[in-house]
């Protein structure tokens, strides 16, 4: 079965996240496994952790029981479905623990709230957001806390013009499709970095020549402050979510700028981020 995970901390931040986590599993048909990491031994009289809760019983039930509380709390009694699973996990890295069960179950997406708490412990997002995205095993949607239960009508691809771009918005449509959402591929360069207008037009043909969706459209803009032109056009457009493939090669999406980019977004907390990785562009199979 087609697995979509989302991932919590408890914390309000992840709240918006599990109700779209939840509303995309259901318009997808996906099974929905909500896990949360725990990073400390909860058995009554383990050594060397007197500084940490101390928890009677099966940490697995304890965090299970958990869980059910907060998904009563934010999804009234939606979860309690046989293609909804409760899944804690303990891991002392709440990335590897996220990852594992995304490996266990072939999740095809990862739902993660952002601006999750910081301090000592690893939590979920903030900075671990884009540690996650560099190695998910499939494709990460952050979610900001502000952002409400919407529809995601229109989705913006930022584009570099690249192969593996054609790949991801390939990849992309099998999400695009049953949400009846439009596409809008954009590529913004400085005048001194652009390539021309036949490579825009080989890359529109190219994709044209591999997706079959009609709701895609292309724009090219031209500007020295490429986060500023995209949140305008964001603004512009107004879209429900920004899509982009994470790479190690140069170009206006280099990977640098990329990191520096998700931080952003995070800050603005305006808009719902779906990032692909350079070894998961291919694996979304809705």
């Amino acid at each position: 079965m087609k697995t979509l995970l989302y991932a919590t901390d408890y914390s309000k931040n992840s709240v918006s996240a599990l109700q779209l986590a939840y509303n995309l599993s259901q318009t997808l048909g996906t099974r929905l496994v909500i896990t949360h990491t725990f990073n400390f031994p909860t058995v009554l009289g383990v050594e060397g952790q007197d500084d940490r809760p101390i928890l009677e019983g099966n940490p697995v039930k304890i965090h299970r029981a958990q869980l059910e509380k907060f998904c009563t709390e934010h999804l009234g009694n939606k979860w309690d479905d046989p293609k909804i699973q409760l899944e804690p996990v303990q891991n002392s890295s709440v990335i590897k623990g996220i990852i594992s069960k995304a490996e266990e179950y072939h999740a095809q997406l990862i739902v993660v709230g952002t601006k999750g708490a910081s301090g000592l412990e690893e939590m979920i997002l903030g900075s671990t957001t884009k540690k996650l995205i560099e190695k998910a095993p499939c494709p990460v949607i952050a979610i900001p806390n502000n952002v409400l239960p919407r529809n995601m009508d229109t989705m913006v691809y930022a584009t570099d013009f690249e192969e593996e771009d054609i790949h991801a918005i390939q990849k992309l449509t099998e999400i695009a499709k049953p949400l009846k959402a439009k596409i809008k591929v954009v590529h913004i360069s400085t005048n001194e970095e652009y390539a021309g207008d036949l490579l825009m037009e080989w890359f529109k043909e190219m994709l044209n020549s591999r997706v079959d969706y009609s709701e895609i459209e292309f724009e090219l803009l031209f500007s020295e402050d490429v986060f500023d032109t995209l949140r305008i056009y964001l603004g512009v457009v107004n879209a429900d979510m920004v899509v982009m493939l994470e790479r190690e090669k140069k170009g206006f999406l280099k990977k640098w700028f990329h990191r520096d980019l998700v931080k952003k977004m995070e800050d603005k907390g305006e808009i719902i981020l779906m990032s692909f990785n350079e070894h998961n562009h291919k694996t979304l199979f809705f």
